[in-house]
């Protein structure tokens, strides 16, 4: 897989994020800030339709490389601008991998009630920002902090070496 500049989420907290959207088979889905294409290829497993978004050429690139690698054929990779974007797209759920422009993206995925999404994010100010919004607008469902560590072999035994902790915020815009 080709990881272009940036923190690639991990394939646990994937795994996570994508569980609390329960996706389904009649989904469209959005990965807005798609990245190496890592969520996206993922949640292509379960929905009838993906939508990745980035506006950086070398994330374009190797969300194509690796969405071509994997042979998946219901991912459409959409390079620009997600706040706008999304006014004109339909979706049931989203994932937001990307703090650029969170407030605006949140006020968008808010107005046009799109459903159910997972926010993540590593920092502290994403966190506050993107929790206010939420709750104002009363579509904040859920906060989850992990904790990831791994083991690495030491001195001919295993210690565990932690991993950035990182944020998931779930929200639903039709409750």
């Amino acid at each position: 897989m080709i990881f272009p500049p940036g923190t690639p989420t991990q394939p646990e907290i994937i795994a996570l994020a994508l569980s609390k959207l329960g996706i389904k088979n009649t989904d469209i889905f959005v990965d807005i800030g798609c990245g190496s294409g890592s969520v996206s290829i993922a949640a292509a497993g379960t929905a009838k339709h993906v939508i990745a978004i980035d506006n950086r050429d070398e994330a374009v690139l190797a969300s194509s490389a690796n969405i071509k690698e994997a042979k998946i054929n219901n991912i459409e990779i959409i390079k620009g601008n997600a706040e706008l974007l999304l006014p004109d797209l339909e979706f049931d759920c989203a994932f937001i991998g990307g703090s650029k422009n969170i407030g605006k993206i949140l006020e968008i995925l808010i107005k046009k009630r799109s459903g159910r999404f997972v926010i993540s994010a590593v920092r502290i100010e994403t966190v506050a920002l993107s929790l206010d919004i939420m709750k104002k607008n009363n579509v904040f469902k859920e906060l989850l902090q992990i904790q990831l560590s791994r083991g690495n072999e030491l001195a001919g035994g295993i210690m565990l070496k932690p991993e950035n902790p990182v944020f998931l915020m779930i929200g639903e815009t039709k409750c």
